[in-house]
């Protein structure tokens, strides 16, 4: 298990199946959930407590896109690839609601990896994240494929 900050950046030559990456904690308040679903999932669910009571998840929750946009910033900070995360593609699930008060961390773990064979200095990296809230709660669980690249190829 490591931190970003505990290691090293990372190519595709220094990983391997098994990899696990731990985050930093995230606490979530009503008003970050609020202003995110103002501007990007407006839904009286995320955005209003008392229609949220009324609605599928029997109070205020954020949106799942918000889950998303949190777990991509911990994760950012928390897996150390030296030229970044960048996606090819991604499978993602909400077993849960992510609620205020919430404070989450990320667990990623390399669960796969594809060298390219018709271009060897890189290679696919399937990268299971799961989030937590404090209660050991999944909250979502993101399986990313992201491309990786050798030590000074690109």
């Amino acid at each position: 298990m490591m931190n970003k900050s505990e290691t090293k950046l990372v190519a595709l030559d220094d990983l391997a199946v098994g990899n696990r990456y731990l985050s930093r904690e995230f606490p979530l308040d009503t008003a970050q959930i609020k202003d995110f679903a103002r501007n990007f999932d407006p839904q009286p669910f995320h955005l209003d407590e008392f229609a949220a009571a009324q609605s599928f998840f029997g109070g205020l929750a954020a949106s799942g896109w918000h889950t998303a946009a949190i777990t991509m910033r911990l994760m950012v900070e928390s897996v150390p690839f030296s030229e970044g995360l960048i996606g090819a593609g991604v499978e993602i699930s909400w077993p849960c609601p992510t609620r205020p008060g919430d404070v989450l961390r990320t667990e990623s773990t390399i669960v796969g990896i594809v060298p390219s064979k018709s271009r060897p200095g890189r290679g696919i990296v399937t990268l299971q994240t799961d989030t937590f809230n404090q209660d050991g709660e999944q909250v979502q669980k993101l399986v990313s494929k992201l491309l990786a690249f050798r030590r000074g190829a690109k």
